[in-house]
């Protein structure tokens, strides 16, 4: 099975990170998504980014984080996704996250909220708390 290859947005404000879930469920996610033919990383968490939260990110301030290799949440086991997790900021003209395309609401959560999360989202919460970022 081919690995999914993803790129997410963890915009964090006062201790907490932005997390989004699709209209009419529980799961809370990144902001962000698979990347298209030709696309970078980078290009990719730009365009998510604007297609679900609504936001202009400051090109600038883009900068990999790391990259979570994990059963991808509501695929066959032994499917993995590996979700290359950004931090940015937004452009200065930007508007503030908002619910846009499949994404029915945003959510400033911390790692207690973890238990809301597939595993990649477990595993980004988690390793943001362990860099003292979020609560």
């Amino acid at each position: 099975m081919d690995t999914i290859v993803v790129s997410a947005l963890a915009l964090v404000r006062d201790r907490r990170m932005l997390m989004v879930t699709a209209r009419d469920r529980d799961v809370l996610y990144l902001p962000g998504g698979k990347l298209e033919p030709g696309e970078t990383a980078a290009e990719a968490l730009v365009r998510e980014s604007r297609e679900e939260v609504g936001v202009e990110l400051d090109p600038t301030t883009v900068a990999e984080l790391f990259t979570v290799v994990t059963q991808a949440h509501g695929e066959p086991e032994g499917r993995q996704v590996a979700m290359t997790v950004f931090a940015a900021e937004l452009a200065g003209t930007s508007p503030e996250p908002a619910p846009a395309a499949e994404v029915g609401a945003v959510h400033w959560v911390t790692s207690v909220d973890a238990d809301r999360c597939p595993p990649a989202g477990v595993a980004t919460l988690e390793r943001l708390h362990g860099l003292d970022l979020v609560d």
